[in-house]
């Protein structure tokens, strides 16, 4: 309803404006998808946590509780959400250092923070990589 001391022009904000805005009609430039990633593997370390400390939890209770748990620890499935906690582990701390170093003034230019992206991918994939091979 509109007031009567007001006309519609002056309360109609934008008709144009979309209704739904869909995401997937958008290009992110490349340090935007390393931030969303990084607020993403915060959310996976937040739930990892729980898991793993349930683990933990499970395997002191007693010693048959703690050989069902190592013997539970060497299934494929168990191995790989173990891989994907720690892959996000070691992705949110590499994507870290690099915003440290941006609160100390490095990398702050637009082709700074494309660099830095690309470094915190490769790295990441790296340590990830390797984190999987010590697993298996």
């Amino acid at each position: 309803m509109i007031p009567a001391n007001l006309r519609e022009s002056e309360c109609a904000v934008n008709d144009k404006r979309p209704v739904n805005l869909d995401l997937s009609q958008f290009s992110f430039p490349l340090p935007a998808l390393t931030s969303i990633v990084h607020r993403a593997t915060g959310i996976i370390l937040f739930v990892g946590i729980a898991i793993l400390l349930y683990i933990l939890e499970l395997s002191l209770a007693s010693e048959d509780s703690f050989n069902a748990v190592k013997e539970c620890l060497d299934g494929f499935f168990v191995k790989f959400i173990i891989w994907g906690i720690l892959s996000g582990l070691l992705y949110h701390f590499v994507a870290g250092i690099k915003h440290l170093l941006m609160d100390f003034g490095v990398g702050e230019t637009l082709e700074g923070s494309v660099l830095g992206a690309k470094v915190t991918i490769v790295v990441s994939v790296v340590l990830i990589l390797l984190a999987g091979a010590w697993l298996w």
